[in-house]
């Protein structure tokens, strides 16, 4: 069984409401809706990792509360641990560096 690769989603709150993210078509799984999030990595803490990621791809700023839980997903190509944590959206417009849409 290949390695288990942990990622990092958020539960993005801005006045009162949740954000997710479309994927850009050349990605793998494109147009798809996710929570935005991504790959821990080497001696990066799962907030660390959120923080990064968020600045990375939308480029807002957030705060990351609570833990909310995990779970597993087995696709053909990969396994990942998905970590999801609350996120509040501090500062910045969001812009679309990696992913097609957002609502």
């Amino acid at each position: 069984m290949p390695d288990i690769i942990k990622v990092t989603a958020a539960i993005l709150e801005k006045n009162s409401r949740i954000i997710i993210a479309q994927r850009k078509n050349s990605d793998h799984l494109s147009g798809l809706w996710e929570f935005p999030g991504g790959k821990i990595e080497p001696g990066e803490s799962p907030e660390a990792c959120l923080s990064r990621e968020l600045k990375e791809e939308l480029d807002i700023d957030v705060t990351v509360g609570e833990f909310l839980g995990s779970s597993f997903y087995h696709y053909d190509h990969i396994s990942i641990e998905l970590l999801a944590y609350r996120a509040s959206w501090v500062s910045g417009t969001i812009s679309m560096n990696d992913h097609k849409a957002y609502r």
